[in-house]
């Protein structure tokens, strides 16, 4: 297949998937979210083993690109739960993914991007790595990951995260249990690979079925949790507060909120 927001390279059982939009900071387009799930659907039906996912340039993914964020006004009902249907395909490919799946953070992962970072089996991350969970900070709401975080780290702590949006480093996300290891940059991907040598001593069906069986544990509480999700994220983008908050954000202005 060909990828024009992706690299796509495999080395042994070890597929790996580059977000290569450096320019961008790796932002969440549309285009990005077509190879991406395309690219997990070629590495899932191939040979390989593990896959590590990672960013070209300093960023892992900063979030939503800012011309699709653009797009999103004045979009129907219709396309609003199209969108948001296209992202849960997203995030569920990762999630549900069917070989063991390493993040490795080379910068700031950002909304979205924190979403893809943590839905990894392992997340290792540079020592200047930036999460967050910012959406509440630009009028969206964060349903879909908030459905992964609550399995993560608990109600408390996930509440602190979605409803602050505020940005943390490293060290608190391994204090919380979100990333595995923090890694010198220099060292990141060399990290990543051992830790997948590691894996690949175990029994490959062994690894495939035990995944399966943890995806299928958490099936039900999770279909059930993104309809909710997928309803959220459509219904946000009617309000005013949305439209405000992506004109501010895009015209890098203070939001006036009217609570509409």
């Amino acid at each position: 297949m060909s990828y024009r927001t992706i690299q796509l390279a495999y080395d042994g059982g070890v597929a790996t998937i580059t977000f290569n939009r450096p320019e961008k900071r790796n932002a969440i387009s549309f285009e990005l979210i077509d190879d991406l799930v395309r690219g997990l659907d070629e590495v899932a039906k191939s040979d390989a083993i593990v896959l590590i996912l990672t960013g070209a340039g300093k960023a892992f993914c900063s979030g939503m690109d800012l011309e699709n964020l653009k797009g999103l006004l004045g979009k129907s009902p219709e396309e609003n739960l199209k969108d948001s249907e296209t992202m849960v395909r997203l995030f569920r490919s990762l999630y549900e993914f069917p070989k063991v799946t390493i993040a490795a953070v080379n910068g700031a992962a950002i909304a979205g991007g924190t979403g893809l970072a943590l839905l990894c089996d392992f997340t290792i991350a540079v020592p200047e790595a930036k999460f967050g969970y910012t959406e509440v900070r630009i009028g969206f709401v964060p349903a879909i990951v908030s459905t992964f975080l609550l399995r993560q780290v608990g109600e408390k702590q996930a509440r602190d995260l979605l409803l602050t949006g505020r940005i943390f480093g490293a060290e608190e996300a391994a204090r919380m249990g979100l990333i595995s290891e923090i890694v010198p940059a220099e060292n990141l991907l060399t990290r990543a690979r051992e830790l997948a040598a590691l894996l690949m001593e175990n029994s490959a069906a062994s690894l495939r079925l035990t995944k399966q069986l943890l995806t299928d544990h958490a099936r039900s509480e999770v279909d059930t949790q993104i309809e909710a999700a997928v309803r959220a994220n459509a219904g946000i983008r009617s309000t005013a507060d949305f439209r405000e908050g992506i004109s501010s954000f895009l015209e890098k202005r203070k939001p006036v909120w009217t609570g509409k």
